[in-house]
Order: C-alpha cells, then structure tokens, then sequence
C-alpha cells in the first residue's frame, strides 16, 4: 500500500497512523514521523506552504513508491500539509509499516530526507521581520545525499 497526500487544512497525525496501522495487518512493526511548524522565538507567526496541484503529488507519490520498493515495506504513507499553517501544527505525517523493525526506520527516515530536499513545496515563513523563503539547508542536501551512495556505488534514487 502507498499512500500520498496533499492535504488542505487540519493534518491529524493519530488518524493517519490508524489508517496506515489498519491497512498493513502483515507488518511486524510502523514508524512514523510528525513534522510541526516552529515558532523560532516569535520570528514566525505562520508558515505557507504552495504548490502545485499536479506537480507536487506527483512528487509525494515518486518518493513514497521509491521507499516502498527500496525497502521492502508493506506499506508507506505521506501526507503532507498546503497553505497557511500556524507554529505547532502539523504539517507532515510520514509512515512506513513493514515485516521486521529496521526496514520501517529506514523508509521513515528516507521518506523525510526525500521529503526535505524533492517534494515540490515553495515555503515562506511570515513574522514581524516580514516574509522570508525557506530552502533546503545544506544538511537536508547532506542528508539526503546519503541514500545515493553506498560503499561508492549509486544505489537509487
């Protein structure tokens, strides 16, 4: 099972768990991560995320489908939140259900470094300082840069 969602409005991470729990009776084992929007000391009073209605699934739904067959899991789920969202909300679920523990961390973790550096989100925090664009760091780059390699082969995506 794959799934991958762009969501408007309210992301409720216990129901997405549920849902992928539900929908993966096989696995030994689910991971999952939540990603919240940070205040960062009052310097931002709301995040925006845009996108584009085709692109942007499209590339939840590369990276999901990337993880599931990398790893071998039994299921993968992304839902990733679009628009104005406050500090303290959610704004991604990502999960990976699979047979034995270490393959649903390592899809997890993957789908967030994919997740930071390919999915097609343009991001702007908004504050008192005014409005600011949000880019992948260097360390997300770092990051995902190592799923390319392994012992100094290519080794996907």
């Amino acid at each position: 099972m794959m799934r991958a969602v762009v969501r408007h409005g309210r992301l409720d991470p216990a129901a997405e768990l549920a849902t992928l729990t539900g929908e993966s009776k096989e696995a030994g084992g689910v991971v999952s991560f939540v990603g919240l929007a940070r205040e960062e000391d009052g310097a931002v009073a709301e995040l925006i995320l845009e996108h584009h209605p085709v692109l942007t699934e499209r590339s939840l739904e590369e990276i999901a489908t990337a993880a599931l067959e990398r790893f071998g899991v039994n299921a993968v789920s992304v839902v990733h939140r679009a628009g104005r969202i406050m500090p303290g909300e959610p704004i991604v679920f990502a999960g990976a259900a699979a047979r034995h523990r270490r393959e649903a961390f390592l899809a997890a973790d993957y789908l967030m470094d994919m997740l930071k550096t390919r999915a097609a989100f343009w991001k702007r925090e908004d504050g008192p300082a005014g409005p600011r664009w949000i880019e992948p760091r260097d360390e997300d780059h770092s990051d995902a840069a190592r799923w390319r390699t392994e012992n100094g082969r290519n080794i996907g995506r």
